[in-house]
């Protein structure tokens, strides 16, 4: 089985080789490089095979946000926000970036391993108490009106986008609106399609913020 190859980037060279010995002991990876900061390891990654970049958020030169950013845009690599910090700021950010997970550092090491594997294998993988402090992000701005362009959407597709900004599921939403969760997943894929968004983390920030990327 190839080895699914890591970049860990982080400025505390303590953190940095001490996750490095973690995540060797598995069979299944490869730490192929260690970086101080956001521009190293955008260049590395510009440079090399990386499957996984392991990003902290605060970093000098360049933070693991911005550093995310580009990695998303500019190289294969997927990025994976491994920090101390929970802000909200932090995570809404990361994700609209393009980080295609985001975990505290804190994680039992074992979890950190299963979102690795997740987020190779494709899937978005947010911590429960990150995805929670989202929800509860979302939920104080849920009575807002919506600031998007709402002649983009079908009437149903903006009462699905509601329905996520409030972290229901496809399952609750379907049993909500009275649809299958196949038909339910048909229309999230309309919207991603018209937003050009990747998964539906995505789409509750949109829908709150009415924000693609860099767009305010």
């Amino acid at each position: 089985m190839e080895k699914i190859k890591i970049l860990l980037a982080d400025d505390n060279s303590f953190i940095r080789e001490g996750m490095k010995i973690i995540l060797s002991t598995y069979n299944e990876f490869e730490v192929v490089m260690t970086v101080n900061d956001g521009k190293e390891a955008l260049d590395y990654c510009l440079s090399h095979d990386v499957d996984i970049a392991l990003l902290d958020v605060r970093m000098p030169n360049m933070n693991g946000v911005e550093a995310t950013k580009y990695i998303s845009e500019q190289s294969k690599t997927r990025p994976l926000i491994l920090t101390t910090f929970d802000d909200d700021e932090y995570i809404l950010d990361a994700i609209k970036n393009g980080a295609k997970g985001y975990l505290l550092k804190n994680t039992d090491p074992e979890r950190i391993r299963d979102a690795i594997k997740g987020v190779h294998n494709g899937h978005t993988v947010m911590q429960d108490v990150v995805l929670d402090k989202l929800k509860s992000n979302l939920k104080t701005k849920e009575e807002e009106d919506p600031k998007i362009d709402t002649s983009l959407f079908t009437a149903r597709e903006l009462d699905i986008m509601a329905l996520i900004a409030k972290g229901l599921s496809n399952k609750t939403i379907s049993k909500q609106l009275y649809i299958s969760e196949g038909t339910t997943a048909n229309y999230i894929t309309s919207i991603l399609g018209k937003t050009g968004l990747e998964h539906r983390t995505q789409i509750a920030i949109y829908y709150i913020k009415g924000t693609v990327g860099e767009t305010e």
